[in-house]
């Protein structure tokens, strides 16, 4: 069986600039659009990935990151499973805009793409959903997140099928656990975007 093509199954997949992808979500963000859209795509990657994530954690009260937090759905699902303690960063203020308010502690506009403001050792765990993908956050950014998460840290997040192997995350993840920066706890295809018969890889590991 040939390898699935998902490059041309939704619009921004064919954006690979900054701005062209900004400008987009500014459009997609009218009319509360994206929202609706996730809702009938079945965009299960947020219940997913949270899902994983409170199999391996016990205390509810952990300061989490939520790195591309978008409009708030992976919010939506810690909350659902009684996570109270996390703020979440997008480079898109028009996505922020649509974030329910208190459903964070904090909000913050930020580019993953780049150096973060956060001290060294500052979260107890990260969950970045949807963001690893065509034209947004590249695998490098890995090294950021483990850099500001406490050692024993967890680092939940999804790549997109599409992008998996083009933009190295298997590389990068396996590097990651040869050079004994992390353990992978769970690695495994996980339903994504249902209605467009799109997968992701669904990954969490601990930091070292």
């Amino acid at each position: 069986m040939g390898k699935k093509n998902t490059d041309n199954k939704i619009p921004i997949y064919q954006l690979e600039s900054k701005e062209k992808v900004l400008k987009y979500y500014t459009n997609w963000t009218q009319n509360n659009q994206y929202n609706q859209d996730m809702i009938d795509w079945d965009y299960s990657g947020p219940k997913n990935a949270v899902k994983l994530f409170t199999n391996f954690v016990n205390d509810k009260s952990i300061l989490i990151l939520d790195a591309g937090c978008g409009t708030g759905l992976v919010g939506h699902e810690l909350k659902k499973e009684g996570f109270s303690n996390f703020i979440g960063v997008d480079f898109s203020q028009p996505m922020l805009d649509l974030v329910p308010k208190d459903l964070y502690k904090k909000l913050e506009l930020a580019d993953l793409n780049h150096t973060l403001k956060y001290s060294n050792n500052n979260f107890d765990a990260i969950i970045c959903v949807g963001t690893f993908t065509y034209g947004h956050v590249k695998a490098q950014s890995i090294n950021e997140f483990l850099r500001v998460i406490k050692k024993n840290g967890l680092i939940c997040f999804t790549v997109n099928e599409g992008i998996y192997e083009k933009y190295h995350f298997d590389k990068k993840i396996k590097d990651l656990e040869n050079n004994k920066k992390w353990d992978v706890l769970e690695l495994k295809k996980s339903s994504y975007i249902v209605s467009k018969d799109i997968e992701a890889w669904l990954c969490i590991a601990k930091k070292k």
